[in-house]
């Protein structure tokens, strides 16, 4: 019989656990340290025994008062959004319930008055030490009013002693609150910074973990590359005088052999394009500016490539801005970044079309685009054009572009390109007229 393992259940969760849930807001705990201090302060003050005719239910004005404070609580978690609106609103209430607990109990004879010093403490812990301050002010005009209404009048001396009393330690409490709400957000702002470096240092470690393997790739594939140039040199000779040897000699299996040595000998150019295609990507040269005209070396390039595209049964057109001026190029390298830009658009009109490259001059800058008429690229594709290595050719590197971007770079320019998928590509080498000059 198989074995099978008890999968491990979820743990209830405690009561106090909710509870502690529940009060992870600095609101709610306000909300329920106020509700404490002002319920239990009016059930202390509740054993003191009232003289008859100032005596009232203090059980059931407890019992009340808590209720009250739940229904705050409530308000708080269900709208914490209009929290401070709800505790200044709940504050009024506190003030004025204590103000008519005075005038009941015998105004200024009444000990409800100690209730002033929990309320305006807590508050100002929340509202701050300014708004302490006002609520000490407040208590005291409250006590003011209700020993006025309920003789005999105690005088103002008490009035100021209860408001100075209230005020200073509700000032001291909410200054120790501002400072620790103060350093707390300090924390909690290096906190965040700290994991954004945190989270930017494994990131550079990945990358370098990433650049070390691609640098060790790189070095391996410089020395097969290198290593292989030779054998490939020598493929080449041999299977040209074998060739040779071929056609000297009549007969059909001799057609079939020059057409087998001819399959070679294109393989082989293909095997010599990839192996230099990885070496100038290994080994990208120091560009050399020298003034030249980039209207003559795109007339060139076009000359060049003629041949291979009407055999394939495509037509090239150029066209040449005749008013932009000789520039600070490397010829080479330049006319390396376009011959890639121009074999890719061969290699897209597979079944003919038109491949078409231009020179213009727009304002302070000069554009050369290659554009063909082939299936265009796809958006999916199109964002991954400039990789290293990314290639949806069989024999592709998966370099060309990246290499032809990188000169571009280098002239000071860039390599944008534009396609919609049926309306064909275009790639536009976009440089300044004038070689930035490179601070040392």
């Amino acid at each position: 019989m198989a074995s099978s393992e008890a999968l491990p259940r979820a743990e209830p969760a405690r009561p106090w656990q909710a509870i502690v849930g529940l009060l992870a807001r600095d609101e709610r705990v306000f909300a329920v340290l106020l509700a404490v201090v002002m319920v239990g302060g009016l059930a202390t003050l509740g054993l003191v025994p009232l003289r008859a005719r100032h005596r009232v239910d203090v059980f059931s004005l407890v019992i009340w008062f808590a209720a009250y404070k739940a229904g705050v609580f409530a308000l708080v978690t269900v709208n914490p959004r209009a929290t401070r609106a709800i505790f200044i609103g709940a504050l009024a209430v506190d003030m004025l319930l204590v103000f008519v607990l005075l005038y009941l109990t015998g105004g200024g004879d009444s000990l409800f008055y100690l209730l002033f010093f929990p309320l305006v403490a807590v508050n100002a812990y929340y509202f701050g030490p300014r708004a302490g301050l006002v609520m000490a002010l407040l208590a005291g005009l409250l006590f003011a009013a209700a020993a006025a209404l309920a003789p005999p009048w105690v005088g103002w001396t008490p009035v100021m002693i209860l408001s100075g009393l209230v005020g200073l330690p509700a000032f001291a409490l909410g200054h120790v609150a501002e400072r620790e709400r103060r350093a707390r957000a300090e924390v909690e702002r290096l906190n965040t910074e700290l994991m954004g470096t945190l989270t930017r240092l494994q990131a550079a470690q990945e990358e370098l973990l990433v650049a070390e393997r691609m640098a060790t790739v790189g070095r391996l594939s410089l020395k097969v590359a290198h290593e292989v140039r030779n054998p490939i040199a020598a493929i080449e000779l041999n299977a040209e005088m074998l060739g040779d040897i071929v056609r000297d000699q009549p007969g059909p299996e001799m057609e079939e052999a020059s057409s087998l040595v001819g399959a070679i000998r294109d393989q082989v150019n293909t095997l010599d394009a990839l192996t230099e295609e990885y070496l100038a990507f290994a080994r990208f040269p120091r560009p050399h500016f020298e003034e030249d005209s980039i209207n003559e070396m795109v007339v060139g390039l076009a000359e060049f490539i003629r041949p291979l595209a009407t055999r394939q049964g495509i037509a090239v057109d150029v066209k040449t801005d005749a008013s932009i001026p000789p520039r600070a190029i490397d010829r080479t390298l330049l006319r390396q970044a376009v011959l890639n830009l121009l074999k890719n658009g061969l290699e897209a009109l597979a079944q003919g079309g038109a491949l078409t490259v231009a020179t213009r001059r727009i304002d302070d800058a000069v554009e050369i685009a290659v554009s063909d008429s082939g299936p265009g690229i796809q958006p999916e594709i199109g964002r991954r054009l400039f990789e290293q290595f990314f290639t949806t050719k069989p024999q592709g590197t998966g370099l060309g572009l990246y290499i032809s971007r990188q000169i571009v770079e280098e002239h000071g320019g860039d390599l944008r390109w534009a396609s919609e998928p049926g309306s064909g590509a275009t790639f536009t080498v976009h440089l300044p007229v004038k070689h930035p000059e490179k601070s040392a």
